[in-house]
């Protein structure tokens, strides 16, 4: 990955969403190539059961800014302590149809297992970066969303899970921005608003 495209982005802020929070894309690089790090939602929590995430949530008033809103949720969510964590820069934050406005960081962290917190999570899954840019395993469709217009929506399918909706939005531009992927001009098909997700 290219470290330094990351740290020399300049990352557009969303400052006028009711509510804030942030992720840690984690990605570890070891010996069976480069992987990033994602939770599998548990599938009790009220919102985005069972999705595939990167490890994060919303700001507490504890948290002295985003970036330690950050490091707080991947230490309780997966046990990622915060001295282990090398932020290398951020991407562009992003709003969700939840209306949180969500500012995701990029850093390297350490090739071990990572124990994932039940209340919260219901799995860690640790996915090669070069299937995760495989186009192979990469689709797109594009919907009218009723509040915010015309969108398009990937899904990234590898190992037996699928990564999409705003952490797919967030892999997409880390991809691009730290490896040679690009995401295709067309996508692979138009559906109606309503139409049932494809996961």
């Amino acid at each position: 990955m290219d470290w330094q495209r990351v740290a020399d982005h300049d990352p557009v802020a969303v400052t006028d969403e009711a509510r804030e929070a942030a992720v840690i894309a984690p990605v570890v690089a070891g010996e069976d190539g480069t992987r990033l790090v994602f939770t599998k939602r548990a599938d009790h929590l009220g919102e985005h059961p069972g999705q595939m995430s990167f490890p994060g949530g919303g700001r507490e008033p504890v948290d002295a800014d985003l970036r330690a809103t950050a490091r707080r949720e991947a230490r309780e969510e997966i046990g990622l302590a915060p001295p282990e964590l090398d932020v290398v820069g951020r991407l562009d934050d992003i709003r969700t149809i939840t209306n949180y406005a969500v500012r995701p960081y990029v850093a390297r962290v350490p090739d071990r297992e990572y124990t994932p917190d039940r209340r919260e999570v219901a799995e860690v899954a640790v996915l090669a970066v070069d299937d995760l840019a495989d186009l192979d395993n990469y689709e797109s469709e594009r919907r009218d969303h009723p509040h915010h217009g015309d969108i398009r929506v990937h899904f990234f399918r590898v190992d037996g899970y699928t990564v999409w909706g705003a952490t797919a939005r967030i892999l997409v531009q880390l991809l691009e921005l730290a490896t040679d992927w690009t995401m295709p001009g067309e996508v692979d098909r138009v559906v109606d608003p309503d139409a049932d997700f494809p996961v």
